[in-house]
C-alpha cells in the first residue's frame, strides 16, 4: 500500500519498540508516500496517555520523504459509544480509529454491540471503525453498514485479522458478509496493516486478496484514493503536503 493509516509505535505499550521514526524509514524503504501513525489510547493497559496525543500536533509531518498524519485508535468503553479520549484531545489530531477490544468493553449482544458501534460513530471526530471483523463482537450487519453511510465514516478491512495469526476470529467470514453491503450501500473502505511495529507497515496481501475475490469497487478503496480520502479526515490533515 502507498497509504496506511492504522499502525502502532512504541506509545502503544505492546508489540513493538519502534519509534515514528523507525516506522517513516521503513515506509520509505517500502515506497509508501503516506503513513498514518494511530496508537492506542489509554484504556489498554499500558498505551499512551492524553499528553502524548495532544503533543502530535507539534511533530513534523514529513520523515524520510514519507508524509506523516496522527491519529489514535480510540477504544469504544461503553455500550452508548464513550470513547477513552476527549473532544479536545481529539480534535488536535488528524482522524480517529474507534474499536472494539474486550480489555476494554466486554462483548455484548448483537444489538449492543451494533449500537456501541453506531453511538461512537455519531462523533464527529470518528473517522474510520477499526477492525469491525471481530467475530467475538457480533452485529447486525445492514444496519451497522447504512449507518456508517449515514455519518460518514469509512470501515476498515484489517490485514492482521486476516492474516494466519490473526486472533479475531475468522475475518474473512464476517468481510464476505459486510463488503458485499459496502458495495451496495457505496461505504467506502479503508484497508489498514494494524501493523504493531514497523514489521509489517503497508502490508496489505490478504486484504487485497479478499477484496479482488468480492470484486470489491476499486473506486471504494480509499487507500487508492488520497483525494477523497483527504475529504474525511480532520480538517488539520490538510496541512500534511501530499
Amino acid at each position: 500500500m502507498l497509504i496506511d493509516l492504522h499502525t502502532h509505535t512504541i506509545a502503544s505499550g505492546h508489540g513493538s519498540t519502534d519509534t515514528i521514526s523507525d516506522m517513516a524509514k521503513e515506509a520509505a524503504r517500502r515506497g509508501m508516500r503516506l503513513l498514518g501513525i494511530s496508537d492506542h489510547a489509554p484504556a489498554i493497559l499500558g498505551a499512551a496517555k492524553t499528553s502524548y496525543f495532544r503533543s502530535l500536533q507539534h511533530a513534523p509531518r514529513k520523515r524520510f520523504q514519507v508524509s506523516l498524519l496522527f491519529g489514535a485508535e480510540a477504544n469504544i468503553i461503553s455500550y452508548d459509544g464513550r470513547l477513552d479520549l476527549d473532544q479536545t484531545t481529539l480534535s488536535c489530531l488528524d482522524y480517529c480509529i474507534a474499536s472494539l477490544h474486550p480489555p476494554c468493553l466486554r462483548p455484548g449482544t448483537r444489538r449492543q454491540n451494533t449500537e456501541s458501534y453506531i453511538t461512537a460513530m455519531k462523533n464527529p471526530l470518528v473517522t474510520i471503525v477499526g477492525h469491525p471483523d471481530d467475530d467475538r463482537y457480533p452485529i447486525e450487519d445492514e444496519t451497522f453498514v447504512t449507518a456508517a453511510a449515514h455519518f460518514r465514516v469509512l470501515l476498515e478491512v484489517n490485514e492482521s485479522s486476516l492474516s494466519p495469526n490473526g486472533y479475531r476470529g475468522d475475518a474473512a467470514d464476517r468481510y464476505r458478509a459486510l463488503l458485499p453491503l459496502c458495495a451496495l450501500h457505496r461505504v467506502p473502505i479503508l484497508v489498514g496493516s494494524d501493523s504493531h511495529g514497523r514489521k509489517n507497515v503497508g502490508t496489505s496481501v490478504y486484504a487485497e486478496a479478499l477484496l479482488q475475490e468480492l470484486h470489491f469497487p476499486t473506486d471504494l478503496i480509499m487507500n487508492l484514493h488520497p483525494e477523497l480520502l483527504f475529504s474525511y479526515l480532520h480538517p488539520a490533515a490538510a496541512l500534511t503536503s501530499w
